[in-house]
């Protein structure tokens, strides 16, 4: 699935060719998604696209009338269009500009969606997430205070939504490594300084995640049909049985919350 900074690279690189830009029109082949696409998307025309933001995994385009929330599932990629391509089965939406452009929503899987919403924020999908992982509102003093009475495992304490949005279980294994803890660890059981370590390495996994143009997930693509690269510089995700790239010690695995966990015994504690 798609994680926060693939999410990002794509939001990224389809907003110079979408802001301020105008719709010509959206062509649905496929309604059925996750939820079915809203009828209101098939009437757009001649709506110009105000702003591309992101919150947590969802992108949204802002018009004068309302919202576009596109979320891309489990298999789900934006392609920018410059020709007329021939539809693939999967090929479900497309997005026509009035400057020439076709943003294409492929997803195999059918798990993503495009929903018409007039505010984002008081949509029941969003309004109870928690902070934005590089913003200023995740920070030391607000993760350690959520943690104080959380009598479960750090890690998928981590993947809440409702903690804090986007880190998923790669980066949430990437983060625990470079912090120093294992993700058995209980949450409140974190100090001070674990916690301001804790939140440091997220900022930095995931920074360096969106500028490598996210990890490479073999249904992922980037908006130019390159994958990303920041699987080459994983420490511990995937690597059991390997040597760590730090001490030597040999990772190991293990299923927390039902999901795979990498660390090394040694590295953290």
């Amino acid at each position: 699935m798609p994680e926060l900074p693939e999410v990002e690279t794509s939001r990224r690189g389809i907003e110079p060719y979408l802001k301020k830009q105008y719709i010509d029109h959206i062509v649905i082949r496929q309604k059925r998604l996750r939820w079915p696409i809203s009828e209101q998307l098939s009437q757009l025309h001649n709506e110009k696209i105000l702003s591309v933001q992101r919150r947590a995994k969802y992108i949204l385009l802002e018009l004068a009338s309302g919202w576009i929330m596109i979320h891309l599932g489990m298999s789900g990629n934006l392609r920018l269009l410059t020709i007329p391509t021939p539809v693939d089965k999967h090929d479900h939406v497309d997005l026509l500009l009035t400057n020439g452009y076709c943003l294409r929503y492929t997803d195999p899987r059918r798990f993503g969606s495009w929903l018409w919403v007039d505010d984002p924020l008081s949509s029941p999908l969003l309004r109870h997430l928690g902070p934005e992982p590089l913003s200023s509102h995740f920070n030391t003093r607000y993760l350690f205070e959520r943690s104080r009475n959380k009598q479960v495992k750090i890690k998928s304490w981590l993947m809440n939504n409702t903690t804090v949005v986007g880190v998923g279980n790669i980066y949430a294994n990437e983060s625990l490594f470079i912090a120093g803890i294992l993700p058995q660890r209980i949450a409140s059981d974190l100090n001070l300084v674990e916690v301001k370590k804790l939140v440091t390495a997220i900022k930095k996994i995931l920074t360096r995640a969106i500028e490598q143009g996210g990890t490479t997930l073999k249904d992922f693509l980037q908006t130019d049909g390159k994958p990303g690269y920041f699987s080459q510089e994983l420490l511990v995700y995937g690597r059991a049985g390997k040597p760590c790239k730090l001490c030597g010690t040999i990772i190991r695995r293990e299923k927390i919350g039902q999901r795979s966990s990498y660390y090394c015994p040694q590295c953290q504690q």
